[in-house]
């Protein structure tokens, strides 16, 4: 593999699931200002949006992608109004703070929702979702996060659209930190939108996201909106109308997300990315395995994306101090997000391959050491707990 670009002089890599760091190509591409109405901008928008359905392979034409002003979490709002009748009932699966967090958005938009809660260790499964719909007619949508960030869990989400499907209902996917390098392809996986941002594996920076629907779901979400700005219906009927956004778009980052876009095409599309990540997690894993840590996921779920360890159970080990340490070696790393174990957690994605990933771990032997740590090794309660609520639960399914 050829050598990535590293980082403008003084900036730390940044090891979080998005944002990121990003190549120095596409940070160039935003020292130029763009009018949002201009002709050339219009076309990149255009570009980009055809650029993103081919990630899909959608061979029958079904599918349109409708940018969307804002952060993921916009973008996933916007999704929940424009697809759930105001009437209508969501069967959200939760393995995360991000589960939750749809969960919350529902709530505030006043859509009726229950949960299958797998806690911060496992995925949803396909029978589970299969019973819970066979057992309420009322649900009229699923509704999964692909890489469950707050853990680095990947949910299995061909055989949950397959249970999802026959039972007649539709799934809605929050792809935020999978799309670009986990295959999602509607002539494999069935699904009704998906939504995903512009800062997570295509590599681009903050600033906007997309919703990528089919197109009979676009045109009958007329009206349906709790939201004037997130309204999806009203952003793709006057886009594909114009070519313009409805409100101000994020000029800069739209242009480095075509830049973005580029490198993603030229590095092997959705395979090629997905392969870098994959690498990345494996000499991440073997190294800090190597220095006593242990992951909270066991092997199977582990995605690609970003990888949870638990804290060293070391009386000297303080994870403020640890990150400081880290941050002056040139290393952002992300706290955990759990609810059981205290944690820390370590992007795989960005401008890095895995000699970036090996600096990483020599970095993190090297801060043990400076903070007196003598052992990586969790609490015992925290291992036992993973054996109980992984090995005997995965066991009954």
């Amino acid at each position: 593999m050829s050598a990535l670009p590293k980082p403008k002089l003084g900036e730390p890599y940044l090891l979080t699931p998005g944002p990121l760091t990003t190549s120095y190509a596409v940070k160039q591409t935003m020292l130029r200002d763009w009018g949002s109405w201009d002709s050339d901008f219009r076309e990149i928008t255009s570009e980009f949006r055809q650029s993103l359905l081919a990630m899909i392979h959608d061979t029958e034409n079904l599918f349109d992608c409708v940018p969307m002003q804002g952060s993921g979490t916009f973008c996933v709002e916007a999704m929940l109004g424009a697809f759930v009748l105001c009437d209508g009932k969501v069967l959200v699966l939760s393995n995360g703070a991000y589960g939750k967090r749809i969960a919350q958005t529902l709530a505030v938009i006043n859509r009726d929702y229950v949960e299958i809660d797998k806690g911060d260790y496992l995925p949803p499964r396909g029978e589970e979702v299969f019973n819970a719909l066979r057992d309420d007619p009322d649900i009229s949508h699923v509704v999964v996060v692909h890489c469950e960030t707050s853990s680095g869990i990947v949910n299995p989400i061909a055989e949950i659209s397959e249970a999802v499907y026959a039972q007649g209902r539709e799934l809605l996917i929050d792809s935020m930190s999978a799309f670009g390098a986990l295959p999602l392809e509607a002539n494999e996986i069935r699904f009704q939108a998906l939504a995903s941002s512009a800062n997570k594996c295509i590599e681009g920076v903050p600033g906007f996201g997309f919703i990528i629907a089919r197109k009979d779901a676009l045109a009958a979400a007329k009206g349906r909106s709790h939201s004037l700005s997130l309204d999806v219906h009203a952003q793709w009927k006057y886009m594909n109308t114009t070519g313009q956004w409805r409100f101000t778009p994020p000029t800069h980052t739209v242009v480095a997300f075509r830049e973005a876009l580029k490198a993603h095409s030229a590095e092997g599309g959705v395979s090629g990315r997905g392969a870098r990540y994959t690498k990345n997690r494996d000499v991440l894993v073997a190294g800090m395995q190597a220095l006593g840590f242990e992951t909270l996921l066991n092997d199977r779920w582990l995605s690609p994306v970003i990888v949870t360890f638990f804290c060293p159970d070391d009386p000297h080990f303080e994870f403020s101090a640890f990150y400081d340490i880290l941050k002056s070696k040139g290393f952002i790393i992300y706290p955990g997000k759990l609810t059981v174990a205290d944690s820390f957690r370590i992007g795989c994605i960005g401008q890095m391959d895995h000699r970036v990933m090996k600096n990483v771990v020599i970095a993190i032997k090297e801060t043990l050491t400076e903070m007196g740590v003598k052992t990586a090794a969790p609490c015992a309660a925290a291992l036992k707990e993973k054996t109980i609520l992984t090995v005997d639960k995965e066991t009954t399914l």
